[in-house]
């Protein structure tokens, strides 16, 4: 235990030390600890969460695999010891996440927003190694959850802990495509962080909430781009699409070409409210034009051809028959004997298969006569 609060000083910041003396350290204390752990809950808690630190240090010197391995046998000493004591189970839950991170790291950008939200629908996809790594890691953050959801929901600590969880629970399913769930896991982690809000926590605790509640305004405000309307539909039913949402999910719905009539109709909203929402709720349209070479490759146009514009109450398909009837007319046209391709995308470029209009062009069957395939 002295060498364990040692490290707890170290680790804090409260006592300063080289970083291969506390590598040592940490080290002594992790075999130290190795021995009692097989009988000892407390041991075995302490030595999964030391474990877990180490896996930390691996992870930040860019050591993934080295940390998974070291965050794998700290979960086996850490789920030994969960059902003694609320803390060691805490302790466990958080080591569940960290491993559910780290394994779905190749899953997100720089800006750890999903590479491929799509998911199995992407012309450009993960690895079948990434994809199955990043599976595990959302079954390992559901186990979080439940373990969180286990304990006295009366404690602000499992509360905040329940409410982290399902945050990062959102997180893996979006990086799998699963946009529908991750919007519903991130509604109800939203919920939670502003009843701890409302219930006057200290200083501190109110930061995090309010943090946490930034980053799950961003993560939906993107993960609603790519939901159909029934998606949508489903999210209402189910007392998961706050109102302040609706402006977006309406714009979402109208974009994948509903009328105003039918989005009024299938999201339980008045027809004027419909119409005011998409009126004053602009949405960015982006598109690119590709010819293909002789070579099979699609090459970029320039501009006006390549750009983005805001837009209201218009659907994507109008966009891109606007902009098509304007390329055919233009001296840009490689003629009816080209291939080429117009894409038009909510936001901002992505994969292909995530264009809200797509419309390829080329040589018919009948000497010439142009094909187009819209989507």
């Amino acid at each position: 235990m002295r060498l364990d609060e040692q490290w707890t000083r170290i680790r804090s910041g409260a006592e300063p030390a080289e970083y291969a003396a506390a590598e040592t350290l940490l080290g002594e204390l992790i075999s130290a600890l190795r021995e009692p752990a097989a009988d000892d809950p407390e041991c075995a808690a302490r030595l999964g969460l030391r474990l877990g630190d180490l896996a930390a240090r691996r992870f930040s010197g860019g050591d993934r695999a080295g940390a998974l391995a070291a965050i794998e046998e700290g979960l086996r000493y850490a789920q030994q010891a969960a059902g003694h004591a609320p803390e060691y189970a805490r302790w466990y839950a958080r080591g569940l996440i960290n491993q559910g991170v780290w394994l779905a790291w190749p899953l997100s950008d720089a800006d750890r927003l999903p590479r491929y939200p799509l998911g199995a629908a992407a012309e450009h996809g993960p690895s079948a190694i990434e994809r199955a790594a990043g599976e595990r890691a959302r079954d390992l953050t559901r186990a979080a959850v439940e373990v969180w959801g286990g304990l006295d929901r009366e404690d602000p600590v499992n509360r905040r802990g329940l409410a982290q969880a399902e945050v990062f629970l959102a997180d893996r399913l979006a990086e799998l495509g699963l946009a529908e769930e991750a919007v519903a896991w991130a509604v109800d982690a939203e919920e939670g962080f502003r009843r701890m809000l409302l219930a006057g926590p200290g200083p501190e605790e109110a930061r995090e909430a309010e943090e946490a509640l930034d980053h799950i305004g961003r993560q939906l405000g993107l993960r609603l781009r790519f939901l159909s309307l029934d998606a949508l539909v489903n999210l209402r039913a189910r007392g998961l699409l706050p109102e302040r949402l609706l402006p977006q999910a309406v714009v979402a719905a109208r974009i994948g070409g509903a009328a105003e009539a039918v989005v009024a109709d299938r999201l339980g909203l008045e027809a004027e409210q419909v119409r005011t929402m998409l009126d004053v709720t602009p949405w960015l349209a982006v598109w690119r034009f590709e010819v293909r070479g002789p070579d099979g490759l699609w090459e970029a146009q320039g501009d006006p051809w390549r750009g983005s514009a805001e837009v209201r109450n218009r659907t994507a398909e109008d966009v891109g028959t606007e902009l098509v009837r304007s390329f055919r007319a233009s001296p840009d046209h490689p003629g009816d004997s080209a291939y080429w391709r117009v894409l038009v995308w909510w936001h901002e470029e992505g994969d292909p298969s995530g264009a809200r209009f797509r419309l390829l062009v080329g040589p018919g069957p009948r000497g010439g006569d142009p094909e187009a395939t819209p989507s």
